[in-house]
Order: C-alpha cells, then sequence, then structure tokens
C-alpha cells in the first residue's frame, strides 16, 4: 500500500512541477485553460466530498465526524489565509495585487501547506478504502497543475530568477508527497483514529473546493468556467462508474 500511496502521490506532485515549469518556459500561460481545469476540479471536489467523503466520515466514527469535518475546515483556513496571509489560486491574472517578493513568498508558503494536506487526504483516503483513494486522487490531480500555474505565475511577476520559480513549483510537489508519507503512521493504528484522520481530510477537502476553487472560479466574466463546475460533478459520476467496473470495492 505505501507503494501505491507514494506512487499517487508522485504523480500528483509531477503535475505541480509541470504547470510551474510551463510558466517558466512560456512565463504565459492562456488564462481560459487554467479556468477550465479550476472549473472541472471544484466541481469534481464538491461532489466527491459531499457524495463520498462526509457520509464515509460518519458511517467510520459516527455523529463525531462533524466536529472534525469542522476542524479539517479551520485548519487549513487558519494556516492559507491567517498565518501567510490572504492567498487566491489565481492571483496571477491581478498583477497590481501581488509584486512584491515578500508577496510571492507568502503565497508559496500557503500553497505548500495547500499541497501538504492534499497529499495527506490521497494517503488517509488509499489506507480507509482504495476506491475512495483513487477518487481523492483524481480530484487533486485536477487542480494540481493549475496551482503550479499559480505558484509560478506569482513568483515570477515578483521579481524572481525563473530558476527560483521553478525550484518553488518543485517545493509544492514535494509538499505533496510529504503530506502524503506523513499518514503511513496510521497503518498500525486502530481504524477509529483512521476514521478522524478521514473526516479530518473531508474537511479539508471542503475547504480547497468551497473557499479555494469555487471564487477564483466565480471571478470569471466568462459564463463558460461556472457551468463547467456541473460538468465536474458529472465528471465525478461519470468516474466513479468507471472505477467501480475496474476496481474492486
Amino acid at each position: 500500500m505505501n507503494a501505491q500511496i507514494m506512487l499517487f502521490a508522485i504523480i500528483a506532485a509531477a503535475a505541480v512541477v509541470l504547470g510551474g515549469g510551463v510558466v517558466v518556459a512560456r512565463s504565459h500561460w492562456p488564462k481560459r485553460v487554467q479556468e477550465v481545469l479550476l472549473s472541472l476540479s471544484a466541481g469534481f471536489v464538491l461532489a466527491l466530498v459531499f457524495l463520498k467523503l462526509i457520509p464515509a466520515s460518519f458511517e467510520a466514527i459516527g455523529e463525531r465526524a462533524a466536529i472534525w469535518v469542522l476542524i479539517g475546515f479551520g485548519v487549513v483556513h487558519f494556516f492559507e489565509h491567517t498565518v501567510v496571509g490572504h492567498l487566491h489560486f489565481g492571483e496571477e491574472t491581478h498583477h497590481d495585487v501581488m509584486v512584491t517578493r515578500t508577496a510571492g513568498i507568502s503565497a508559496f508558503v500557503g500553497l505548500f501547506v495547500h499541497a501538504f494536506f492534499d497529499g495527506l487526504t490521497i494517503s488517509v483516503g488509499l489506507q480507509y478504502d482504495f476506491f475512495l483513494g483513487v477518487l481523492v486522487f483524481v480530484a487533486v490531480l485536477l487542480h494540481k497543475f493549475p496551482e503550479g500555474l499559480t505558484v509560478g505565475s506569482i513568483m515570477l511577476t515578483a521579481g524572481y530568477p525563473r530558476k527560483t520559480v521553478f525550484y518553488a513549483a518543485v517545493g509544492i510537489g514535494v509538499a505533496t508527497v510529504l503530506g502524503a508519507s506523513s499518514t503511513f503512521l496510521l497503518e498500525n493504528v486502530g481504524a477509529e483514529l483512521l476514521g478522524f484522520a478521514f473526516a479530518f481530510s473531508a474537511g479539508t477537502m471542503v475547504y480547497v473546493g468551497a473557499s479555494d476553487l469555487i471564487p477564483e472560479v466565480n471571478k470569471t466574466e466568462n459564463r463558460i468556467p461556472p457551468l463547467l463546475v456541473f460538468v465536474g460533478m458529472l465528471l465525478f459520476y461519470v468516474s466513479e462508474l468507471i472505477l467501480e467496473g475496474i476496481l474492486p470495492h
């Protein structure tokens, strides 16, 4: 199982590095591409959370799951928006807002924490239920490439050298792997503790979908991205049907 978890985490990390590498190589990426990816990811994540992760959390530990979902939500908010300031996924589209080097570091730290919890959620999902874990991985993977675009664009706009920008994307990828590997100790503890961790992870995914992704989708003046949120929800349903046919459950 550890090898499978690390494989999924490395693939997600590679998507971040690819996004950062594209920024370094091209210095600009069409805004429409990022809007489409974020919209699909938002719909997929929210469908996953409300249809699978939260129900599974209550099934695992009962009503106590509610407080742990809330704690997971609160912890990510605390680190992303209290400790490191106000962070936006699409901030590179507002060059007048984030142009200082301090802002670039702030964005990097915020995304580092975000990526750590992405990795943690992948790992906990796979350990709790492989089928759900794969769905979690798909949800995370969908927003990893735009995450790399984001950190790369912010730091490039802040005036950092291209080599530093690429290293920042690598750092976000490393955070994803660290988050995944940090939960290996859960393999040797009781199912109840794993249930708490799963509910906590569900809370972090609620935050990603509702607070990180949806606000960015709603900023666009184009009507297509908000509609693609529903396509992302449909994508979740289709993915679930496909995986049910090929994976043991």
